[in-house]
């Protein structure tokens, strides 16, 4: 099963966003964003909950808990 990482990646990479785009959609910097995808760190239960809205995809599939992407 993928991880938060890269997850984060290949929906980022879906929209053809760079990181850094990421970043400023996310209200954060690049080396933060980076971080996330490298899964040296995690964003708040918030920004998680962002994120998953952002790209309309289930948190648990966001955090790697489910194979299920579609939101419900």
């Amino acid at each position: 099963m993928a991880n938060f990482g890269e997850r984060l990646k290949y929906l980022r990479t879906a929209k053809q966003f760079t990181q850094k785009q990421m970043a400023i959609e996310f209200g954060t910097t690049e080396r933060a964003y980076q971080d996330y995808e490298y899964d040296k760190s995690h964003p708040s239960y918030s920004g998680l909950l962002f994120m998953a809205d952002y790209f309309d995809v289930s948190l648990d599939w966001l955090v790697g808990r489910s194979e299920i992407k579609e939101r419900r």
